[in-house]
């Protein structure tokens, strides 16, 4: 098959120096797509960590690096329409947020400092966050994808029975084949995959395999 992998953080600019981002490192998209390969496929991975992808078949592997949320856009804009990919597993860790502005208070009023480098000798700054697009919601509908699609979900401060439930509504939203779901806490030894009334809980070390094996099965039933 052919396998797109998205994988790592993004950026929010907040100006030419400083973004907001998160914490994820991008080693579990870089080892599924490490193994994708390894198992025979050929794999692209978008990922904002390259250094973090392990060993792989260079020629099965081609690895596309980006830094923001714009980047990795489009990254899959350019990739996914036209039918070129049988399977994409969409493990980016994609900010909520856009930065639209950069303030400070002078007396009542919020003043827009934005800059190519905000100043540092602010007393306090203001950031105005937007909603970005949730960019596996484009996936079916923008861009047009009819193969399999594997989502992830990361909760925190919920319990297993809590889990599931917001992870299937969440798959059936972007109209995901599979779901890949877990918690912060939990996120280093396991994580429930399926899909409906049919999850597992698969432990870290057998994730890639186990993700792949489902992948390789729903494709053949499809006879991609």
């Amino acid at each position: 098959m052919n396998i797109l992998v998205t994988a790592g953080n993004t950026q929010a600019p907040i100006d030419r120096v400083r973004c907001i981002t998160n914490v994820f490192t991008g080693r579990t998209g870089g080892r599924i797509a490490a193994t994708a390969a390894a198992r025979g496929h050929a794999v692209t991975l978008l990922t904002s960590h390259p250094e973090a992808v392990p060993p792989a078949p260079a020629d099965r592997l081609t690895v596309r690096p980006y830094q923001t949320f714009a980047d990795l856009d489009g990254l899959m804009a350019e990739a996914i329409p036209g039918g070129r990919f049988d399977a994409l597993l969409h493990a980016a860790a994609v900010g909520d947020y856009h930065v639209a502005g950069t303030f400070a208070r002078h007396g009542d009023d919020l003043v827009d400092v934005s800059a190519g480098k905000v100043k540092s000798d602010h007393p306090e700054l203001w950031l105005k966050l937007v909603r970005a697009p949730k960019l596996v919601d484009k996936v079916r509908s923008e861009w047009g994808f009819r193969g399999v699609l594997v989502k992830f979900k990361l909760e925190v401060g919920v319990t297993d029975a809590e889990l599931l439930p917001v992870a299937e509504r969440s798959r059936v939203q972007s109209g995901a084949d599979l779901m890949c779901a877990n918690t912060l806490d939990g996120m280093a030894d396991w994580a429930f995959v399926g899909a409906a009334d049919a999850y597992q809980k698969v432990a870290r070390d057998r994730l890639a395999d186990h993700l792949l094996a489902a992948v390789e099965a729903l494709a053949a039933g499809r006879g991609r």
